[in-house]
């Protein structure tokens, strides 16, 4: 079985084995309560409001609760009984000129009572021990990935400019990729603009739903969206921090920045290009070297794609489970269907007819990178495999792939963007609020620039959604209204943004001739960009 049938085989088990087996199962007893945060824990000593509230009163660590019963108490309020363990944490002390750690008192058992209406939903302990069990899978699969982006998008991107033979080329691919980014995320928010209007998905939200999600989510809203972020992420500001300072703290870093990794090996490429071939060849050799050894490591990392991705929806869909799906339903299918629109309709037309590209070859070619965008819900981490398969798959060149990817991974962002303008219409409704024309024109304007440069990592549109809010005078709190199926709906809009990108390449390996048959010696062969490899260019009108 080839490797994609693999990998949704792989899928489809971890849907099944989190839905049956993860911790909001229906087959699994519900014993336990689960704080992802111990400051939200309010414990009483006895059944009733007025009680003592015993610890833990702070922390943001996880607290895991063993549920013992429910209870009525005196003042008509249900409570769940649980019990505890609090465990201590160690204390520094100074002994003489430096410090020391005097051990922590022995762990407390305690037992009270905690009132459903502040509890989140009850959940099965043995579920969690199953799903994490699997988490170290999906986390280690994530981390193989994550290690080679970094050495393969400089190197890749450095030689593919390198090997342009000259500025003009490099600024005819740079302006026919940017061009085509910026009109995709246009039309990708409108659309989603469109669907929200025509179905208004939030006058279907009950307000006992409402408040309930809000209250569930309030405080992570307000952890994920703070205001001096916001400010923070403004376009010319973005501008300013796309350029390193110290390129290799951009890149060591445990979350590297990408935009700068990219704009320092531009530079670096461009640099090599004002430089007599001669001189410039024993470097450019080496990160030749680099980026074929990375393309291998990534082949090998794909052989356990099953089993990473496996583990990691099992783990989303057994933490997401369906009771908040159920009350935000109409609202995910109108972010659902624009982005299938979006991607049917406005990558259709692009591949089709502008780049004269057999559509069913092309989804057939991508839907490897499709399946680990959507497992992984980040763009960033699909890198190496997209990159892959549009050399491999689509026979895209070396040169254009290395550049156009790396570079839309990090700039373009239309299910991002589609998102962003289905959930600003959702929560204007949500809150009675009636946006005018001009402010919705407003939406399509700051999520345009908002999406350009968000990380490519999971859940980095909730910042730019912020950002769109704000413009429109909208209450960012409304945010904590969608969080609970933003992972859900993330792994969608991921799957649609590589999907962009792939399009974006063959579009401009197409207008730039180095559309090769896929499979075979493309303008820089398959298996990554070289300056010395030029196979035969495929011309307009004879790829079929």
């Amino acid at each position: 079985m080839s490797l994609p049938g693999r990998i949704l085989i792989g899928m489809v088990l971890g849907v099944i084995l989190g839905l049956t087996l993860g911790p909001r199962s229906p087959l699994l007893p519900k014993d336990a309560l689960v704080f992802e945060q111990r400051s939200r824990a309010r414990v009483l000593s006895e059944p009733r409001a007025d009680a003592e509230r015993l610890p833990p009163t702070g922390g943001r660590e996880r607290l895991s609760m063993d549920l013992l019963g429910r209870v009525r108490g005196p003042d008509a309020r249900s409570y769940y009984k649980v019990r505890y363990t609090l465990k201590a944490a160690a204390r520094a002390k100074s002994y003489g000129f430096g410090r020391g750690v005097r051990p922590a008192p022995a762990s407390r058992t305690l037992e009270g009572y905690v009132a459903v209406d502040d509890a989140p939903a009850p959940t099965s302990s043995l579920g969690h021990s199953l799903l994490g069990a699997l988490s170290p899978f999906g986390r280690l699969f994530l981390r193989l990935i994550k290690m080679v982006i970094v050495p393969l998008v400089f190197a890749s991107l450095l030689i593919g400019v390198a090997s342009l033979g000259s500025l003009s080329k490099l600024g005819r691919m740079g302006g026919i990729t940017i061009g085509y980014f910026l009109l995709t995320t246009a039309l990708a928010i409108s659309i989603g603009l469109v669907c929200a209007n025509v179905v208004k998905p939030g006058r279907f939200v009950k307000p006992g739903d409402r408040e309930r999600l809000a209250q569930s989510y309030a405080q992570t809203a307000s952890e994920k969206v703070k205001p001096d972020k916001v400010a923070r992420t403004g376009f010319l500001n973005r501008l300013v921090d796309m350029v390193p300072d110290v390129p290799l703290w951009a890149a060591s870093r445990r979350h590297p920045d990408m935009l700068q990794v990219i704009v320092f090996a531009l530079v670096l490429g461009v640099g090599f290009l004002m430089l007599p071939a001669a001189r410039a060849r024993p470097a450019l050799e080496f990160f030749e070297s680099v980026n074929h050894v990375m393309v291998r490591v990534v082949q090998l990392v794909m052989e356990l794609a099953p089993f990473g991705v496996l583990a990691l929806l099992a783990e989303v869909s057994g933490t997401a489970g369906t009771g908040v799906l159920s009350a935000l339903l109409v609202y995910s299918l109108v972010v659902l269907g624009a982005l299938l629109v979006h991607g049917l309709l406005t990558y259709g037309l692009a591949v089709r007819v502008l780049a004269r590209y057999p559509l069913l070859r092309f989804f057939r070619g991508a839907r490897q990178a499709q399946l680990i965008a959507f497992s992984t819900s980040s763009s960033s981490a699909t890198l190496p495999v997209s990159i892959r398969v549009a050399q491999e798959n689509l026979g895209a060149s070396g040169r254009v792939s290395s550049f156009v990817l790396p570079l839309g991974a990090t700039v373009n962002m239309d299910g991002t963007a589609l998102y962003q303008g289905v959930a600003a219409v959702f929560i204007a409704q949500v809150f009675g609020v009636s946006l005018t024309v001009p402010q919705q024109l407003e939406v399509l304007f700051t999520a345009t620039i908002a999406s350009v440069g968000a990380a490519g990592v999971p859940g980095a549109g909730i910042i730019t959604l912020a950002m769109v809010l704000t413009a429109i005078g909208v209450p960012i709190s409304g945010i904590a209204l969608i969080l609970g199926v933003d992972r859900l709906l993330d792994m969608f809009r991921t799957a649609v943004n590589v999907t962009g990108d792939l399009s974006a390449t063959v579009l401009v390996a197409r207008l730039t001739g180095e559309l090769g048959e896929p499979g075979g010696a493309g303008p820089s062969g398959p298996s990554g960009p070289s300056g010395s490899s030029h196979g035969p260019r495929a011309t307009d009108g004879r790829q079929q």
